[in-house]
């Protein structure tokens, strides 16, 4: 099914804005932005409401991969919209999606890869999975239950407290780590190397 010459969609979920930047949230735009870094790209308006890196990921040799790194521009529930936009612009089969996202479910900083699955009430997720179905790639990276009885919400719109920030960049970059792994060697692998 898949065409070897088709690149990779790699879409860091998140919210646009300065207030947002540091938010749990927004991990995946940071997952993301590294990425871009080490592909040496700068972010880009693209019209399909995102911006984008074009560029290639992984070693040389038939394991480097065309790539399209994007950060939708809509907010993090409407994020389904400029995915189906990008795939449908890049010719994207739905095997080479890939979501990078804030996971409650799983322990601050660990992280999970898989394929497909529910959307465990993330908005981001919920909408992709309305626009594209449930079968893409997830880097699901942890960041735990909100404290007590704060709302879910509230919890995931504040930044990372000063502990977590001390992991942050270790975990980013573990992050993005996983991604290329992912790309370039496979799920299984990736799964056996970053799942913890």
């Amino acid at each position: 099914m898949s065409d070897d010459t088709a690149p990779w969609l790699i879409v860091g979920l998140g919210n646009p804005g300065a207030e947002y930047a540091g938010n749990r949230h927004n991990i995946g735009f940071m997952v993301a932005d590294l990425l871009a870094d080490r592909m040496r790209g700068k972010f880009k308006a693209h019209k399909a409401r995102a911006q984008v890196v074009e560029g290639r990921m992984g070693p040389p040799g038939p394991a480097n991969r065309r790539v399209v790194l994007a950060k939708p521009m809509s907010f993090m529930n409407l994020s389904g919209g400029p995915v189906t936009a990008l795939r449908d612009f890049y010719k994207v089969p739905l095997e080479r999606i890939v979501a990078i996202h804030d996971e409650l479910d799983i322990d601050y900083p660990t992280l999970r890869l898989k394929l497909g699955g529910g959307d465990n009430g993330h908005n981001g997720l919920k909408s992709m999975t309305k626009s594209i179905g449930p079968d893409y790639h997830r880097v699901r990276c942890g960041i735990g239950r909100p404290p007590g009885r704060m709302q879910v919400a509230d919890f995931v719109l504040k930044d990372f407290s000063s502990t977590e920030r001390k992991e942050l960049d270790w975990f980013v970059d573990r992050a993005a780590d996983a991604v290329e792994c992912l790309i370039a060697e496979g799920l299984e692998r990736a799964q056996s190397s970053y799942n913890s």
